[in-house]
């Protein structure tokens, strides 16, 4: 059978504050995207993964984490042949490895015929990574805590993405670590959330953000330069997702989408187009 596991943006993130455990507070809205890895998902002999990517298979692996989670959880016997076709970069804010791990999860479910809900899925999945419940449950949704609380939500958005990819990218760790909570952008998530579902773009397009920039942009210059010039070219809106390096453009403009595709004006990036699951 074949997962598909869909990547993420993050419309707009809110750093709140550092927790005494040691994690982040955090007010988000996330939206799934059409922009996906295929993962093929089989009983086998013996465990075996494959990709057509370099990647290393080991205890570090999001997909090899989840086989052994929903193992160990559910005292499963079967064992898996998994191959992973990916398309989602890494170090991108896009959540590919935490989406695989999601789709791996759900595809075992199905497979042995477990009839887990996709909520119980979800809350088993933040052992793996705070973006994986988000990503088990793929819909449009306010999300806060470390990642863990979310509440889905039906927005009101027609605008049409691309991804731009810088070659560098940013450690998530290092962005939080630099981060600096006076100076940062703190975006007003309730009131974005609310436009959204009204369909009042004019409210919510300059009011979205994202706390992580301000770091992400010391650590790589490059991005802030990206925005700026893809600002430049005419999209309604660009933000950095999660903790980068990747940047979104928002469009209604379809030839807009078609003519960077095809001439990839972002030295040193790679150009995606993609749409809001739905």
């Amino acid at each position: 059978m074949q997962e598909s596991a869909y990547a993420k943006i993050n419309l707009s993130l809110d750093v709140v504050c550092r927790r005494t455990d040691g994690y982040h507070e955090l007010s988000m809205i996330m939206l799934p995207l059409t922009f996906h890895d295929t993962l093929s998902i089989e009983f086998s002999d013996e465990d075996c993964w494959t990709s057509d990517k370099a990647m290393p298979f080991d205890d570090t692996n999001t997909i090899v984490r989840a086989v052994k989670l929903m193992r160990d959880t559910y005292q499963l016997k079967q064992h898996f042949k998994i191959d992973c076709h990916k398309v989602i970069p890494m170090q991108a804010g896009l959540a590919g490895g935490s989406a695989d791990a999601a789709a791996v999860m759900r595809g075992i479910n199905q497979l042995c015929n477990l009839n887990i809900p996709d909520k119980d899925l979800a809350a088993l999945g933040k052992q793996i990574g705070a973006d994986v419940p988000f990503c088990v449950i793929n819909k449009p949704a306010y999300v806060s805590g470390i990642g863990e609380k979310i509440e889905p939500f039906k927005p009101v958005f027609d605008y049409e993405i691309i991804l731009v990819k810088p070659a560098m990218g940013v450690s998530t760790a290092s962005a939080f670590n630099l981060l600096d909570f006076k100076s940062a952008k703190h975006p007003d998530i309730a009131k974005i959330v609310s436009a959204l579902k009204e369909g009042h773009d004019e409210e919510w397009l300059p009011l979205i953000g994202n706390t992580l920039e301000q770091p992400a942009f010391k650590l790589v210059p490059r991005i802030g330069e990206l925005k700026q010039q893809m600002m430049e070219d005419g999209f309604d809106a660009v933000l950095m997702s999660g903790s980068g390096s990747a940047l979104f453009g928002l469009t209604r403009n379809h030839q807009l989408i078609e003519e960077i595709i095809a001439s990839n004006p972002y030295a040193d990036c790679v150009c995606y187009h993609t749409n809001l699951l739905k």
